[in-house]
């Protein structure tokens, strides 16, 4: 909801599920854009933990066992630059769980910057500072392989300026 960028949406159950599959299948490319507080080390690198939704409070968190409605979390990060504390990591999702980006910067000691929900100092930020950069996947119908890309909008810009 106060995530800025790109999202895909089918017009029919037929083609929803096509991409749900795509998505299952990893077959599905996301990159996002964030400003989180701190710099990560290393620069680039991946994470991967077990996440845990909890319905009732609807927020996710680390967990170091498997059990029931466990999943396991991974994505590969670069940070693209730093700036009077802050960093713009570019983020590729291999799996797509609830919260993923946010609770896996904020379990590391770097969280999004305007994050009301897993930053205990979320700043003056007036939102999450996670942009969805870009989208691939193949056309549940036509088979085309599409590709799309928003640039960062200005407000996001406008903080490591």
């Amino acid at each position: 909801r106060v995530v800025s960028g790109l999202m895909v949406l089918a017009r029919t159950p037929g083609a929803a599920s096509k991409l749900s599959a795509q998505i299952r299948e990893h077959d599905f490319g996301k990159t996002y854009l964030a400003v989180v507080h701190g710099a990560p080390s290393p620069l680039q690198g991946t994470y991967r933990d077990l996440l845990r939704r909890d319905p009732n409070e609807r927020k996710t968190y680390v967990t170091d066992r498997m059990a029931k409605g466990v999943q396991e979390a991974v994505l590969d990060y670069d940070v693209l630059g730093t700036r009077a504390e802050l960093s713009l990591v570019r983020i590729y999702l291999q799996t797509g769980r609830t919260h993923q980006i946010r609770m896996h910067f904020a379990a590391l000691g770097h969280p999004l910057l305007g994050d009301t929900l897993y930053n205990k100092t979320p700043g003056t930020f007036p939102r999450q500072a996670l942009h969805s950069a870009s989208l691939s996947f193949v056309h549940p119908i036509t088979g085309e392989p599409l590709n799309f890309h928003a640039p960062l909008p200005e407000d996001m810009q406008n903080l490591l300026t």
